[in-house]
């Protein structure tokens, strides 16, 4: 059955793969899973059609045969669980492998998110520079923590897996700020997770798609 996910027309970040429909391009990549995409406007994403298939009016969608998903790292997930590539064999290392997805989206993740709300949203605000600087506090906290773990390791666990497919795709919402200059280990990781054939691959298709839009 073909698979079917969801991207923005044009994407807001412009070609640049940060999209959250990115994820799980990379995930289809590295599994060997042909897929198709079905664009849609920032305007269709709110209407009733798109919410049936993700309530809050948000890509990515994941359609196979009568499975509608979303939620990115939800659909990773299942990614991995049905095809061979993204999570281990041995149990304890799938385990280890699913925790690093957790930990990607619900400990690194959010105080990313928060300064480019910060960033992109409330600069004119009296708080802005405070706020900021409390983020930035929070985000390095959790930056020294993670360089600490990855050591002079290629990857979080092992092998490549799942985990870091999101703790990259993560990360790479900093890549402009220059924050990751400072965390040598964690820029040279990322760099290894772009540098993967599978992520060339997905970022081409998307950024050939957001091209495509631009031209139209």
């Amino acid at each position: 059955m073909t698979i079917t996910i969801t991207a923005f027309e044009q994407s807001p970040d412009r070609g640049k793969g940060l999209a959250r429909d990115m994820p799980v391009r990379w995930a289809l990549e590295e599994v060997g899973q042909p897929y198709t995409v079905r664009p849609v406007s920032f305007g269709a994403v709110k209407e009733a059609t798109h919410r049936t298939r993700q309530p809050f009016g948000q890509i990515p969608t994941y359609e196979q045969g009568d499975l509608v998903l979303f939620e990115s790292g939800a659909i990773v997930f299942h990614i991995a669980e049905q095809h061979v590539g993204l999570l281990p064999s041995n149990a304890n290392a799938r385990a280890r492998a699913i925790t690093w997805m957790f930990a990607a989206l619900s400990t690194v993740e959010p105080p990313i998110v928060d300064r480019s709300i910060a960033t992109l949203f409330e600069r004119d605000q009296p708080w802005y520079d405070a706020r900021l600087a409390s983020i930035e506090g929070r985000l390095r906290t959790r930056l020294d923590e993670l360089s600490i773990r990855l050591g002079d390791a290629d990857w979080l666990d092992g092998s490549f897996s799942a985990g870091d497919l999101l703790m990259v795709a993560v990360l790479l919402r900093l890549k402009l700020s220059g924050i990751l200059d400072e965390y040598p280990r964690i820029s040279a990781y990322v760099a290894r997770g772009e540098a993967r054939p599978a992520f060339q691959r997905a970022f081409a298709a998307q950024l050939a798609a957001f091209n495509e839009s631009c031209a139209g």
